[in-house]
């Protein structure tokens, strides 16, 4: 049974599951689907396409599937999907799809923390932790069991790698490939992020085998060159493979 307070506004078109608790002046408009479980504190407002799953708690003035801030929206049918377990604090916006993709995506098991900002066409994957403040433009990527830190600033089209801490206060307009430290001024690699892989388990032997990957990635010779390098120098793990496909696929470049 769902805990809902008189002074919420449910429209009869929303689609409610189980044992949510919704707070008061919270807004949930028509074409909305949300699953069991969920708790939105106070002034929380789900917009127009959202799609929640089961066991987040949303905080106050958290506003998800807001119309997208892109002059090319034109009203298009699309949607905002949220996954299971995550924590969306005070003042979160997530922007719903535009005709691009059609779909902004957010994990399971996320930190979002007050006043960060996902725009449109966004996909954020699971286990990340978002900083205070920090703003993702459009069609961004993030990948699993990564760190972004306070008030960082993301290019729209940028993909930041799984397992990676971004520092506070970092700018950037290029690719974050997998498992480093990112930051600095102008952005830019910092090693790999050995207490971040220590603490997700890798071992010491794999550790070694990505630092070894990184010091032949970003040293003399082209990323081409270095990439065959790699391949050839290197015992090709599931994480190596991870790290070329990244730099293969990059369309905005690494970090330098």
């Amino acid at each position: 049974m769902n805990q809902i307070s008189p002074l919420a506004f449910i429209h009869p078109e929303a689609k409610l599951g189980d044992n949510n608790i919704i707070g008061p002046f919270c807004y949930i408009d028509k074409n909305t689907v949300i699953g069991d479980n969920n708790i939105f504190q106070n002034s929380v407002t789900i917009n127009y396409g959202a799609r929640i799953g089961n066991g987040n708690e949303i905080f106050p003035g958290a506003s998800i599937s807001t119309k997208p801030q892109d002059l090319k929206f034109r009203g298009e049918d699309t949607i905002c999907e949220l996954g299971d377990n995550n924590s969306i604090r005070e003042n979160v916006t997530i922007s719903r799809g535009t005709a691009s993709k059609g779909t902004t995506k957010v994990g399971s098991d996320n930190l979002l923390m007050e006043n960060m900002h996902v725009a449109h066409d966004c996909v954020l994957g699971s286990h990340l932790i978002i900083g205070n403040s920090t703003k993702f433009a459009g069609e961004v990527v993030v990948d699993d069991n990564a760190i972004v830190s306070a008030s960082v600033l993301c290019h729209q089209f940028c993909h930041i790698g799984g397992y990676v801490m971004v520092q506070g206060g970092s700018r950037f307009s290029m690719d974050i490939p997998p498992y480093i430290i990112a930051g600095k001024e102008p952005t830019r690699y910092m090693g790999i992020n050995i207490i971040g892989l220590r603490r997700h388990n890798f071992s010491s032997e794999l550790i070694e085998l990505i630092h070894n990957a990184y010091r032949i990635l970003y040293g003399q010779g082209t990323r081409s060159e270095n990439i065959q390098k790699i391949k050839s120098e290197l015992q090709i793990t599931k994480e190596i493979q991870n790290i070329i496909d990244f730099v293969e696929a990059s369309q905005r470049g690494i970090i330098k």
